[in-house]
């Protein structure tokens, strides 16, 4: 374990954390076709589960290499499941480009204030803390 958190390091975590948390109540495998079934995209869940898992087998295992090209690949699959979802029109995402830009705005909002605060927290707990002369 290394000694010290770097921030990227601390980012990493958080990411994680929040992935660990929302994933469970968030899986696109609750989400189902109109017919109320699973289609294609169900697949690249599998997929994602699958390196994921084989992520954290890695890494505790001290291939942090192979963790990294598991993770890498994972990242570049929720990239392009992000660019499918803003390329389809009938997609919530651009409808709400179209037909609620407040909820569209106030999303990206929620996002944007949510990774500004973790980022200031963390470096804030990086700063060194300045002694008080009456402490020392």
């Amino acid at each position: 374990m290394p000694s010290t958190w770097t921030l990227l390091i601390a980012l990493h975590a958080i990411a994680a954390g929040y992935a660990l948390i929302f994933g469970v109540v968030l899986t696109s495998f609750g989400i189902r076709t109109i017919d109320g079934g699973f289609n294609w995209l169900h697949a690249l869940s599998v997929l994602t589960f699958c390196t994921l898992t084989m992520g954290l087998v890695t890494v505790r295992r001290g291939n942090v290499p192979a963790h990294q090209r598991f993770m890498t690949g994972s990242y570049f699959g929720l990239v392009g499941a992000f660019i499918g979802v803003i390329a389809v029109p009938d997609r919530r995402l651009p409808q709400m480009a179209v037909h609620d830009l407040a909820g569209l705005t106030l999303w990206v909002a929620a996002l944007a204030l949510t990774a500004g605060l973790t980022v200031a927290g963390l470096m804030q707990l990086r700063r060194k803390p300045v002694l008080n002369k009456a402490h020392r």
